[in-house]
């Protein structure tokens, strides 16, 4: 089991003082973030390997100052100060995004606002599962892909947490069936966590096959029924459903606004060509937007079910159908 963890040099967990330093630790997190954002997909690279960051353009060693969350890339003007090559946006977005998961890991903490204690294995339990899932968001927007350091490293994580923290499964559909007489251990746990993963990698696994066979092509990429049996192993068979559920809706709503978007490119780029708008070029901006609309990756939106439920997961359920 993992035994309580205590930091006597911090404020107590459920501060916000706490709450402020987590929060802060998170932009220097996420600027590792970014470092394994661009390193996984690529095959003569590690996160350690090389150690210092380097210019991508003109290969240059970044300084100290030139690696500060945010502030460098505000200050720098976004360009590189050895070539002016421009640092993309996506790299304070990124460290961004790692304060936030920080700071909604610690707002998730039993206690925070009402004087309890917290817990720790489970504030460095989500907020590394959201660093995974911000690395796997990220990545498949870029790739198309989702690295397996993400997806099978978080299966296995999944598993040993499980055994360790019994906890993070308390109140499971199939882990309070399996508890014994004194309450969760860790078989119970292992039993959530298992059909979790069961359950979600099984679920896209089967709609991934009856697409193919639909549909004469691939309709739904292995990366992401990895990542969903990662993701189920965290959240066990209620919650990885309510994942899916969320996973769905919103990515059918970009879908569809994709699509929207695409249509008036094509509209637009038509009309400046002068070429005259009727049915028929309508008839074909629609096809084109169907086309190439639908074509989005979908383990951003599993990531976003994942990381919701994740840290709220028994009251997301209540919302939904099958809710208790």
């Amino acid at each position: 089991m993992i035994a309580a963890l205590e930091a006597p040099y911090l404020p107590p967990l459920t501060s916000g003082a706490f709450g402020a330093i987590w929060t802060v630790l998170g932009l220097f997190v996420g600027s590792f973030l970014n470092v394994c954002i661009h390193r996984f997909p690529l095959e003569d690279a590690s996160v350690f390997r090389p150690l210092r960051s380097h210019c991508p353009k003109c290969d240059r060693r970044l300084g100290a100052l030139e690696n500060v969350p945010v502030l460098s890339w505000v200050l720098q003007r976004a360009r590189c100060r050895g070539c002016g090559a421009p640092i993309h946006w996506r790299y304070p977005l990124v460290e961004l995004s790692g304060a936030a998961a920080f700071h909604l890991c610690w707002l998730a903490q039993p206690g925070v606002g009402d004087a309890g204690d917290g817990s720790w294995p489970l504030l460095l339990i989500h907020t590394t599962v959201l660093c995974g899932l911000i690395v796997a968001t990220f990545v498949d927007f870029d790739r198309y892909e989702i690295p397996d350091q993400v997806s099978i490293g978080g299966t296995w994580a999944s598993l040993v947490v499980s055994a360790l923290h019994p906890a993070l499964h308390e109140g499971g559909l199939v882990a309070r069936r399996l508890a014994g007489d004194d309450g969760m251990d860790w078989v119970a746990s292992l039993g959530e966590c298992g059909a979790g993963m069961a359950l979600g990698a099984g679920f896209l696994y089967g709609v991934g096959v009856i697409g193919k066979v639909a549909y004469k092509t691939d309709a739904m990429g292995f990366g992401d029924v990895k990542l969903m049996a990662a993701g189920g192993g965290f959240l066990g068979v209620q919650g990885v459903v309510s994942a899916l559920v969320i996973a769905v809706v919103v990515a059918s709503v970009a879908g569809l606004l994709n699509m929207l978007r695409l249509f008036v490119v094509v509209l637009v780029r038509s009309a400046r060509r002068g070429r005259p708008l009727g049915p028929g070029r309508l008839g074909r901006a629609v096809v084109i937007a169907r086309i190439f609309g639908r074509y989005l990756p979908f383990g951003p939106y599993l990531a976003l079910g994942i990381g919701i439920v994740l840290l709220d997961w028994k009251d997301v359920v209540t919302l939904l159908p099958f809710g208790a």
